[in-house]
């Protein structure tokens, strides 16, 4: 055995596969830090986010101070960087065989990926400009999918759920969009509601005869 693996402190030596198993899963993104309790410095430290190392002051405080924690786990809790970074951070308190503190674990990720990522998904997902009707004025299948998507949106009901006055209703609302006015639409509204064309034409043709009442 070497030199330097003698002087290791043996708590880095017990700890060190751990500490080095979490670095490499979450690396490069994620600091993993092990504290000295009793002198309060740096054991070891993996992925270091800054210039930190071994030795150097750890500045956790007193852990009699802390409340207490379900198997001594604190966390996750927010830090931030003085470049800006937010970090998410888990503490643990590792105990020896006499339950005394031995040493404290500390893993720090940074957020900076996942807020981007986040970032990027809110894009996709932010309100839309209203369409060009212009464009569209003239796609009368168009104007079927985006009836009848607006409706199952609305009401929350898919098309193979919709209730009778659910087709009139869309069924309404294609006829003031003079969708039928075209040879070809009907067919493709039944494909549409999943219903023969037999029914399609019935519920338009009481429809209309409702309206002419009125």
């Amino acid at each position: 055995m070497g030199d330097a693996e003698e002087a290791q402190d043996p708590r880095v030596r017990m700890w060190a596969p751990v500490c080095q198993a979490v670095a490499r899963l979450l690396g490069p993104y994620a600091e993993v830090v092990l504290h000295d309790p009793d002198t309060d410095r740096v054991l070891e430290i993996w992925n270091p986010m800054d210039s930190r190392g071994p030795g150097d002051p750890s500045l956790l405080g007193e852990l009699d101070e802390l409340d207490p924690s379900p198997q001594g786990v604190y966390g996750p809790y927010e830090k931030l960087l003085a470049d800006g970074r937010r970090l998410s951070s888990v503490s643990a308190v590792l105990r020896d065989a006499h339950e005394r503190p031995s040493a404290v674990l500390c893993i720090n990720l940074d957020r900076t990926p996942l807020e981007q990522a986040a970032a990027v998904l809110s894009a996709f997902g932010a309100p839309t400009v209203q369409r060009p009707e212009p464009l569209f004025e003239q796609d009368w299948a168009e104007r079927i999918q985006h009836i009848i998507g607006s409706h199952v949106r609305e009401t929350g009901r898919p098309v193979e759920r919709m209730t009778r006055q659910d087709r009139l209703a869309v069924l309404g609302l294609l006829d003031e969009a003079r969708v039928f006015a075209v040879r070809r639409a009907a067919p493709v509204v039944a494909g549409a509601l999943r219903v023969s064309r037999s029914t399609v034409y019935g519920l338009l043709a009481e429809l209309r005869a409702s309206s002419a009442k009125d």
